[in-house]
């Protein structure tokens, strides 16, 4: 099966390291977004089995990409990848619909053990 991910995160180092990560994770087919905002608007031009979004983006953050996703009614599993590491924030993620959390620096096999257990690998 092949996976189609939506990666946003406005660090281009950052990107490529979850993209790296996503892809050894067996996910070959990933979108890149820069923010929330072009996440967001990719997100409503195609459709995605994942999205992994960094909380802290300009224009739109991680936790508002995630409500406006839900808002839309998706269901599609979201990871937010970040360095917000604080309980209230994960919290409040996971109000916000997101599936799973991880924060930054991760190891690709945390990853890849996020991803398997949305069961999408």
């Amino acid at each position: 099966m092949s996976i189609k991910a939506l990666i946003a995160d406005d660090s281009g180092v950052m990107r490529k390291i979850v993209v790296r990560a996503a892809n050894k994770a067996g996910i070959q087919d990933v979108t890149e977004a820069a923010d929330g905002a072009d996440a967001l608007a990719k997100f409503g031009k195609d459709s995605f089995d994942l999205v992994m979004t960094d909380w802290n983006m300009p224009n739109k953050t991680g936790l508002e990409l995630a409500q406006d996703i839900r808002g839309q009614g998706s269901s599609v599993p979201i990871i937010m990848i970040t360095t917000e590491a604080e309980k209230s924030n994960v919290l409040e993620a996971i109000k916000a619909g997101v599936n799973d959390y991880l924060t930054k620096p991760f190891e690709v096999e945390d990853l890849a053990a996020k991803i398997e257990k949305l069961g999408l690998c």
